[in-house]
């Protein structure tokens, strides 16, 4: 993981990061992609099963309970990984693309291009290479609220994509609110009260009697 970013008082504005998600036919080192969805900081989406290649044999039901995509689908609706490749370069370019789960998502990336033969236009980064640690520290409770307002019941690669880059901006706000309201409580000191004895002490007619005496 790389090192976490400190919130700045004076943040700029916030940006949404361009995220990529794959559903996969399980976990592990011989799992394959089965579905990729990108959406841009523009907002543009888009999102493809993946036939599996004739190298992928892995398949786990339980990863198949979650994300409801049988295998037979894949075969028959599945667009060629060269086709998927090629769109993804054509919509990415050369945009930064981050993925929350970076581990898997960037092994999965490799194992599509790899068996296309083909080379990412595009560098895939963990999302917590651009968040900072408040955000972090409110990750997964945001996320959950983002997914309750967005309504998401699938569990899928392209609506995955929207949900974590609604979640990203959503904890940047509430980490800036947080920093903001941090920042006013430490800045605002209350008034010492002055002793009403030292006050007459110190007052005016005071000094000047003392002069004249």
């Amino acid at each position: 993981m790389l090192g976490r970013n400190v919130m700045p008082s004076n943040s700029s504005r916030i940006t949404f990061p361009a995220i990529l998600d794959f559903e996969a036919s399980g976990f592990g080192s011989s799992s394959f992609p089965i579905e990729v969805g990108v959406v841009l900081s523009s907002g543009q989406r888009y999102c493809a099963l993946i036939r599996p290649h004739k190298t992928w044999t892995h398949w786990n039901s339980e990863a198949e309970q979650l994300h409801k995509i049988s295998r037979s689908k894949l075969v028959e609706c599945g667009r060629p990984v060269q086709e998927v490749c090629a769109e993804l370069n054509e919509l990415a370019g050369k945009t930064a693309l981050y993925s929350d789960g970076w581990t898997h998502d960037h092994s999965w990336l490799i194992r599509l291009y790899h068996a296309a033969a083909m080379a990412p236009t595009f560098k895939l980064s963990p999302i917590e290479a651009i968040a900072t640690e408040q955000q972090l520290g409110c990750w997964d409770d945001t996320k959950k609220s983002v997914q309750q307002n967005l309504g998401v019941l699938r569990h899928r690669a392209s609506s995955d994509a929207l949900m974590i880059q609604q979640t990203f901006v959503e904890s940047r706000r509430r980490a800036e609110v947080d920093c903001a309201r941090l920042e006013s409580a430490t800045n605002v000191s209350p008034v010492p009260r002055v002793n009403d004895s030292l006050a007459s002490v110190y007052s005016p007619g005071s000094v000047l009697k003392s002069k004249v005496n």
